[in-house]
């Protein structure tokens, strides 16, 4: 194992119970809704009006101070609502999912070969880009800024939080080419924070071309910010961007 790094101060609640360590099967929800104001600094402008038929992958909305980040449907059917509420600024976007969802197709594979141009530009299509945060704020990266690091926490330390390994299940393949693709993004290093302690799923302890460290102690060890701070802090001038490990599948 590479260098530990241990954390002394934080906090364990003595919950009861466990959670089960699988996921239900789930019937597909008749509506989704996706909220503009779930983002931070962002001034959404509609690309699509009610009664429009969109395919998950079509744009949504974009940033009005930055058009190409775009926000795209995650499932096709009809946009059955537009809400608005004070000031008529935009709540929600309503889509009616149809039984069978429907896909637009993106060059995902292709564009790693390529670079970071080509990563880019099939992340800025399809969505995948709001995936990204950028450090300091937590904000929407930002597809100019110039990354000295990416970094991803493999474990949720919260109480009762959700646990990564199961919500990668068997994606192994699916990660890595997420990594690979993070980085084309930087000209430094893809970091991957992991724990001391407990199972660890494969897709994590078998990723490449990433910078692995493992971290001991309570609750936030696994928080990406604090992970951060231990691996390489971030100075004035300084930009980093995380993601989370299942975004990385998504990617």
């Amino acid at each position: 194992m590479d260098k530990v790094i241990n954390l002394k101060k934080g906090l364990n609640l003595s919950l009861t119970g466990q959670a089960s360590g699988f996921v239900r099967d789930k019937a597909l929800s008749a509506t989704f809704a996706i909220k503009p104001t779930d983002f931070t600094n962002l001034i959404p402008k509609l690309a699509v009006k009610a009664g429009d038929e969109v395919k998950a992958g079509d744009v949504l909305f974009f940033d009005k101070k930055n058009e190409e980040i775009k926000f795209t449907a995650p499932v096709s059917g009809e946009i059955v609502a537009i809400n608005r509420g004070a000031k008529r600024v935009i709540q929600e976007i309503v889509i009616l999912a149809d039984k069978q969802i429907k896909f637009k197709q993106f060059d995902a594979k292709s564009s790693i070969s390529k670079g970071v141009d080509s990563v880019k530009e099939q992340m800025l299509l399809s969505g995948a880009w709001t995936l990204l945060r950028q450090r300091p704020f937590n904000v929407v990266a930002d597809p100019n800024a110039k990354p000295k690091g990416v970094f991803i926490s493999g474990f949720n330390s919260k109480p009762l939080g959700a646990d990564v390994n199961v919500m990668l299940g068997s994606e192994n393949a699916n990660f890595q080419a997420g990594i690979d693709a993070l980085n084309t993004l930087t000209d430094g290093h893809v970091h991957l924070g992991l724990p001391t302690e407990g199972a660890i799923n494969s897709a994590l302890t078998n990723a490449t071309n990433v910078k692995k460290h493992y971290f001991n102690g309570p609750h936030p060890a696994g928080n990406v910010g604090v992970q951060i701070h231990f691996i390489d802090a971030i100075n004035k001038g300084d930009t980093v961007y995380t993601m989370s490990p299942q975004d990385v599948v998504i990617l």
